[in-house]
């Protein structure tokens, strides 16, 4: 019997090479029981290839690693599985054309004289789907019910097992709301019953959800082990990175604040109001500037883009673009006058998921690019060719499905919609919400390479640590007001939490936001 207090896995000073290229370096892992424990890190930074040597996948170069008290150097994913140490991929890894049962003990079914006893599978695939709160025919086939329930069925599958140890390599990427929050209760009845889960995600929202400790790795080694509670969002990134984000993201400068304000704001938004939502907004976006938009769920911020851009109608309120007032009637006035939206939701708002990159990339432009009803295919190609290229949209060819994409590269492709219409601003609505780091960064440089070449820039996001990073100035809102403006140093953490929380600034800016 394994001491309680022992840790259920540890590894210690893993090495992996590929061809002579090392994919982990003295890297080290520890789980305890009953616990929690997220993995995170950019692409390659080794996550993969640590849980690949664990589970018997790849077979470690050096090293040690001690599992429920015990060396083990696992010689097959079997094998691992056996011991109790059971994987759940991004990507369902079971038959869809075979039940929900079958699935469930696939190669471990019960048998009775030698033949599989179809009565006690069904009854006992039930009875761990019910522990998961699921309850469906499981004699139907798998691929008869949603990607949520066929992810319940491999952790079932994993349960069935009786799993010590249960990794989820980025279980939420497919699931909608409501079920990444019956997965997080599933999480959590697991740990209630002993149960070690390793959660693999680059979303930082649900690890600080569920996680109660974190590995960051990065160029294949361990670079941090804290509990969850410890270590700030920022601080997280920036392990993950290897440099100080803000300090590298951060161009607020002095000396260019006084030429900032000299120049004639591209959006003057004066006293907006539109029911409920917006009770008094405004705000302004100078050329070469990014105005980030902060505050609280349901502070009005969308709606703020939304009636910018055209998508809500105003029930009062001035809109100014290079000084003269516009109604903006639709987003087609919006899109006119170079004004372009790249909303919060992408896959519902922004791509159209079975048209191509091509197809997604010029949609705005469409209208610019026909002849007699007809788009002129060559010119849009040169059109695609270059913005692939400018701002590094990974993919196999521009006919290739935009659902085929990383969410980063995604993003890249409906920013690229805006840019190719020459915009003199651009709203940016969660722009980096549910990409990896390093797709997130490439994203954040890319966007105040736009500022620095004049376009203005209103950026609204969640992550406070985004705003401080890229912002020139903030303008702070809480029920659908804009509550606080603040500038250059003025802008931190305690001054936009105090702003969102009491609807003034720290200093009692409150007064000068209304008219930023």
């Amino acid at each position: 019997m394994a001491d309680r207090s022992s840790p259920l896995l540890s590894m210690q000073g893993i090495n992996k090479q590929f061809l002579g290229s090392p994919a982990l370096r003295d890297a080290h892992f520890e789980v305890a029981r009953g616990e929690v424990h997220a993995l995170i890190g950019q692409n390659g930074a080794g996550k993969s290839t640590l849980i690949k040597v664990l589970t018997g996948v790849y077979a470690k170069d050096s090293g040690r690693i001690e599992f429920d008290g015990r060396e083990v150097a696992f010689p097959s994913p079997h094998a691992a599985q056996l011991a109790g140490l059971s994987t759940i991929y991004q990507e369902v890894n079971l038959v869809p054309f075979r039940s929900v049962a079958e699935n469930v003990f696939l190669n471990r079914e019960p048998k009775r004289f030698g033949l599989i006893d179809w009565g006690r599978m069904n009854r006992e695939a039930s009875a761990i789907l019910h522990r998961l709160d699921i309850d469906v025919d499981v004699t139907r086939p798998l691929n008869d019910y949603s990607i949520a329930t066929q992810q319940m069925t491999a952790l079932a599958r994993a349960l069935s097992t009786e799993a010590k140890l249960v990794i989820m390599d980025e279980p939420t990427s497919a699931l909608a709301e409501q079920e990444v929050q019956t997965l997080f209760r599933v999480i959590r009845q697991l740990k209630d019953e002993g149960i070690s889960v390793v959660f693999v995600s680059h979303r930082l929202d649900e690890l600080y959800a569920v996680s109660d400790r974190v590995t960051v790795m990065r160029d294949g080694r361990t670079i941090e082990d804290r509990p969850m509670s410890e270590i700030s969002r920022f601080e997280l990134v920036s392990k993950m990175l290897g440099r100080e984000l803000a300090e590298q993201l951060s161009h607020r400068r002095a000396d260019e604040e006084g030429a900032l304000a000299d120049r004639q704001a591209v959006l003057e938004a004066v006293d907006l109001r539109r029911g409920r939502a917006l009770d008094g907004v405004s705000l302004s976006v100078r050329p070469g500037e990014i105005l980030g938009l902060a505050g609280l769920l349901g502070s009005g911020r969308t709606e703020t883009a939304r009636a910018i851009f055209g998508a809500d109608p105003l029930d009062s309120g001035t809109i100014r673009i290079d000084g003269k007032p516009l109604h903006v009637k639709s987003p087609r006035t919006a899109v006119e006058h170079k004004i372009g939206l790249s909303s919060e939701d992408r896959k519902t708002e922004g791509i159209i998921p079975q048209l191509s990159v091509r197809e997604n990339l010029t949609l705005a432009l469409l209208p610019h690019l026909r002849r007699h009803g007809i788009v002129d295919r060559k010119r849009q190609a040169e059109i695609v060719d270059r913005f692939i290229t400018a701002i590094g949209i990974k993919c196999s060819s521009p006919d290739q499905p935009i659902r085929e994409l990383s969410g980063g590269n995604q993003q890249k492709v409906l920013l690229a919609r805006w840019l190719c219409t020459n915009p003199k601003l651009l709203i940016l609505d969660e722009p980096t919400r549910g990409i990896d780091v390093g797709a997130k960064r490439d994203i954040q440089v890319l966007i105040r390479q736009l500022a620095d070449e004049g376009l203005a820039v209103l950026l609204i996001s969640s992550e406070l640590e985004e705003i401080i990073a890229d912002s020139d100035r903030v303008v702070t809102m809480r029920d659908g007001r804009s509550v606080a403006g603040l500038t250059g140093d003025q802008i931190t953490e305690d001054a936009l939490m105090q702003a969102m929380a009491t609807g003034a600034a720290v200093d009692d800016a409150g007064s000068n936001g209304n008219r930023s």
